[in-house]
Parts: structure tokens; sequence; C-alpha cells
């Protein structure tokens, strides 16, 4: 068997948003002609892993099994075998390496990671996420915490979907529709708009979210997310230079009074709620828009089709539901 490891960049890709890539695996000769014909494959097959691949005490097999449950318990069709978990010259420090794929291709790949000492923490190339059998539930509880931005659907917060996105960036608005979309299948999540201008590419970027919160704060959630549609629908005036004059309009366009919107914005108090918006995002590495957060678990919107997303926000809801 041929089993292509993955990258550390998508390993930490991989575990966070269930995305996977499965290397080829070689095939047996073709039967002869009067052998029966071979039976429909079921799924890959992985080699029996002996126990001299095994020379750490932690994390357990099970441990990590529980793990993988946590990021990849929403597919029926994922299978995996823990393959090796290993000292490394590193007091503490375990490499662990899994054998992955999808049913019913025979198809494997592999990818590695580490587990810190403390059995906290898996590192992936440059990223260190949560570690254990629920890996999300400390970034769950921040968001519960601290994600107050403009919202829609149910008031509570016990099952929480936060974007954090750019008014500048193309991306959030390509996104937008696609919130419609969750907010109607899913009435029981508490979405969450949070405010996370890219400065060093977007130049109005901050202005345009201080206008936001501004906008919030005067007119309610209402008001906010008619602003939030009409910016991203404008979104190539901000570029020009009547780009404050293009926030204008869409304050007023929602009916709240230009004048008052611009002098918050301006104010301290006004970039004090966005730079409490990007601290947040900050906090949970966010490092690129539109990220959502689901209860915890962060997923690039747009590089998961809308079912796959569908399927992995009910299996966190529903693992969630235990927590509370």
């Amino acid at each position: 068997m041929q089993t292509r490891f993955l990258s550390c960049a998508t390993v930490a890709l991989a575990l966070a948003a269930g995305c996977l890539t499965t290397g080829a695996q070689t095939q047996p000769a073709a039967p002869a002609s009067n052998a029966p014909a071979p039976a429909a494959p079921t799924g890959p097959t992985f080699p029996p892993a002996p126990a001299s691949n095994f020379t750490a005490t932690s994390p357990t097999k099970a441990q990590v099994d529980s793990f993988l449950k946590a990021s990849w318990g929403y597919d029926p069709n994922r299978v995996w075998e823990v393959y090796k978990i290993e000292k490394t010259q590193a007091p503490g420090l375990s490499q662990v390496t899994v054998l992955v794929g999808e049913k019913p291709n025979p198809r494997t790949g592999g990818m590695n990671f580490f587990v810190t000492p403390d059995g906290h923490h898996a590192i992936t190339g440059e990223s260190v996420i949560e570690f254990g059998a629920h890996p999300f539930e400390t970034n769950y509880r921040v968001i519960q915490q601290r994600a107050d931005g403009p919202s829609l659907g149910a008031p509570g917060k016990q099952f929480e979907l936060v974007e954090f996105a750019d008014f500048e960036c193309p991306h959030c608005k390509e996104a937008q529709p696609l919130v419609q979309k969750l907010v109607r299948d899913f009435p029981q999540a508490h979405y969450v708009f949070e405010m996370f201008p890219l400065v060093s590419i977007h130049p109005m970027a901050f202005k345009a979210a201080a206008f936001a919160a501004c906008v919030n704060q005067q007119g309610g959630n209402a008001a906010f997310f008619k602003y939030a549609d009409a910016v991203f629908a404008g979104q190539s005036e901000l570029e020009g230079p009547d780009g404050t004059q293009a926030l204008r309009n869409a304050a007023t366009a929602v009916g709240q009074n230009p004048d008052k919107v611009e002098a918050c914005a301006g104010s301290a108090a006004g970039k004090e709620m966005v730079d409490s918006s990007l601290q947040l995002g900050q906090d949970l590495k966010v490092n690129e828009t539109p990220t959502l957060f689901i209860d915890g678990r962060a997923v690039p919107m747009l590089e998961i089709p809308y079912e796959q997303l569908k399927k992995i926000i009910e299996f966190q809801f529903a693992r969630d539901k235990a927590l509370q």
C-alpha cells in the first residue's frame, strides 16, 4: 500500500474543518478471466499496527481516537487507524501518525501531528490547536462570554455561529447569502457578526467597521444588517476617493443620522468597539476572512460545500448540547 502523508498546513485544516486529501493506493493485478469477479470494495484496508509503533505512554490510542471523533465524527464514511504514537527527542512530546480513508474508496491518506507533554495541545506545522475529546470547548466558552456583536436568530447562546468578516473583503461579500441560509436552516443558532478589518490590505476596512459599530449602537441589529448589506453591495465604492461618503450614504439609507454615525466612528469609543472585536478574533487565532466559528470550531466558510458545512454544524451542536 502506498500512502501519501498530508502537509502540516493541510493537517491543521483537516482537523478543524474536516477536509482531507488522500493519496493513491497500488492496485493488485487483474484476475484471470476464469476467476470470479472480486467483491466491490467497502473501503480502505489499513495495515496492522505493531505494538512497537507505540513507544509513548501519552496520549493513549483511545485519547487520539476521541480527538479524531470530535474532529471528523460528523462524516460516517470517514475511517482512520491510529498507526503510531511515538516518543520524540523532546521530553514528553509525542508524534502521532494516523492513516485515513473514506468509504467506499480504497485510497488512503496519512497525517502526522505532535501532542504536547501536558496532553492539551496538538502541533501541526505552525499551528497549535486544542487536543482532547472536546478540542473546541475553550474557544466555545470564550465566544459565549465575549462575542457580543450584532446578532440574528435565537437570543440564547447555547448554539453559536460567529462570523469574523471585513467589509472590504470580496469573499466576505460572497459569504453573506450563505449566512442568510444558515440562519434559516438553524433557527436554534445565535448568529453573531464580528468585525475583523484586515487593515494591512484594506485601507477603508477599519472605518467601515467603526461606522457599522456605531450604526448598531444607534439603530440596533436591524439597522446594522441593512447597513452591512448596503456596504457590501457598494463595496467597490470604498476604494475610491468618496469612500467615506459611501459609508455616510449607507448609514442614511438605513435611517441613521450620518453626522452622528461619523462622529461616533471617529471617537475613542467607536474605535474601541472595533478594537474589541479585533482582539477577540486575534485571541481566537483568526487569520483570514470570512471565518465561521461553530461553537468554537473554526471553519473557512467558502472552502467547504454547504451540505458538508451543515453536517459539521449539526454534529457540533449535538455534541455541545451535552456540555450545557
